[in-house]
């Protein structure tokens, strides 16, 4: 009988025994949802290189015009459809794979229609809860911003000169946005579950954010944890991506090494892994915060008929107890 606290080396290891339970299972939901997004992440930078390419030519043309340039709409298209691609992609891996990790930690079947199917269901509602945050995100920036201008337009009023470079002003500004960045990331940590609420238990606007931070309580240490984990190894990896596109003359003479290619696959499939295992770990931390919070041992309850936290697994896997610490 293995057991498992509810920290984050805890979290770690049960997501791994859960995803290594069901292998093909994950890997085939990795390259529907996980790879295209991971290669998108090299491929975009080399296709907004290479469309900068005619700007210097347009902007010689546009000097020798007595015309005003008119701007061009394709330029802002492809960013435009790149984020939803990445958004739309984001959310069906989200739902699918929080939702094959919420059965695997019971023992249950993991079917890979019923995986997908779970995506029609909580596609929407995730789509809710995503516009609902960053409204309230932007709404405190917007807060913040709004202050930090009221401050120096009544300090202009006094008739006093503010300059750029002045070591007050740098030291408002900064204080500014230490506490924005602070605020952000508390926020952060205090909605990571809120996905998972949604996926698992079917509610979406503002109530995924509440229960999330009901659930968090006592286990805000261990999210952010894990938030900073995932958050640096991808954005390391994701540097390390940007440095392999080529120049602007290789892409324009239609030229790419095999190394290119060698380290794009490479790199691809690190990023999968983590993003696999960053949504993956939030069901689990959602299932070990209801253990904290007492509701997990009722539901096994109800599950399995038994008075004990015990998770049989199938395929030879010994039982798992998580318990309180």
């Amino acid at each position: 009988m293995a057991t498992h606290t509810l920290n984050l080396r805890g979290v770690l290891s049960e997501t791994k025994r859960i995803i290594n339970a069901h292998s093909r299972h994950f890997l085939a939901l990795s390259v529907l949802f996980l790879l295209p997004l991971s290669f998108s992440l090299i491929i975009f930078p080399s296709l907004s290189q290479s469309r900068s390419i005619l700007t210097p030519y347009r902007q010689s043309v546009f000097f020798f015009t007595t015309e005003n340039p008119q701007i061009d709409k394709p330029y802002f298209t492809l960013p435009i459809l790149y984020a939803l691609f990445v958004a739309v992609l984001s959310l069906c891996a989200t739902a699918s794979i929080t939702y094959s990790t919420f059965h695997g930690f019971y023992g249950r079947p993991v079917k890979f229609i019923s995986s997908i199917k779970s995506v029609l269901f909580s596609i929407f509602p995730l789509i809710v809860t995503l516009i609902v945050t960053q409204m309230i995100l932007g709404l405190i920036v917007s807060a913040f911003g709004g202050f930090t201008l009221l401050v120096f337009k009544g300090i202009a009023l006094f008739g006093v000169e503010i300059e750029l470079h002045n070591v007050y002003f740098l030291s408002f500004g900064v204080v500014i946005a230490g506490l924005v960045l602070g605020l952000l990331i508390y926020l952060q940590v205090e909605w990571c579950l809120s996905s998972v609420v949604v996926v698992v238990e079917s509610q979406w606007g503002f109530s995924p954010l509440r229960r999330s931070s009901y659930l968090i309580k006592g286990m805000r240490r261990v999210a952010f944890s894990m938030i900073v984990l995932f958050g640096l190894l991808i954005g390391f990896l994701a540097a390390l991506c940007s440095s392999l596109v080529p120049d602007v003359g290789g892409i324009r003479e239609g030229w790419v090494s095999w190394a290119f290619i060698f380290q794009t696959v490479v790199y691809t499939g690190f990023m999968t892994i983590l993003m696999l295992y960053s949504v993956a770990a939030s069901a689990v931390l959602f299932m070990y915060c209801k253990a904290l919070h007492g509701e997990l041992a009722f539901e096994i309850a109800e599950e399995f008929a038994q008075e004990y936290v015990s998770l049989p697994f199938d395929d030879g896997k010994v039982p798992h107890v998580v318990y309180v610490v």
